[in-house]
């Protein structure tokens, strides 16, 4: 995340680049979304609650404002 305020070691400023999209979905199904904005901190910590009934992939991805993608994933084990 990059606010535009920030210079490089040159005196260059930094371009912009935000988190604009992140959905997360747990066996498939999303439980999260959010559009994201500059509003934002630079260093985001964002908290939701999800009730999983069955153990399935926990999956999360994201997008910034380049087209840029990332991804990450864990398994997550239910019991009784």
């Amino acid at each position: 995340m990059e606010t535009g305020f920030r210079r490089d070691m040159n005196g260059a400023t930094v371009p912009v680049n935000v988190v604009d999209k992140l959905a997360c979905r747990i066996a498939g199904r999303e439980v999260f979304s959010a559009e994201l904005g500059t509003g934002i901190a630079a260093n985001p910590y964002l908290v939701f609650t999800a009730v999983a009934d069955a153990s399935g992939t926990v999956e999360v991805d994201w997008s910034d404002d380049r087209g840029e993608k990332g991804a990450a994933s864990a398994v997550l084990n239910v019991v009784a």
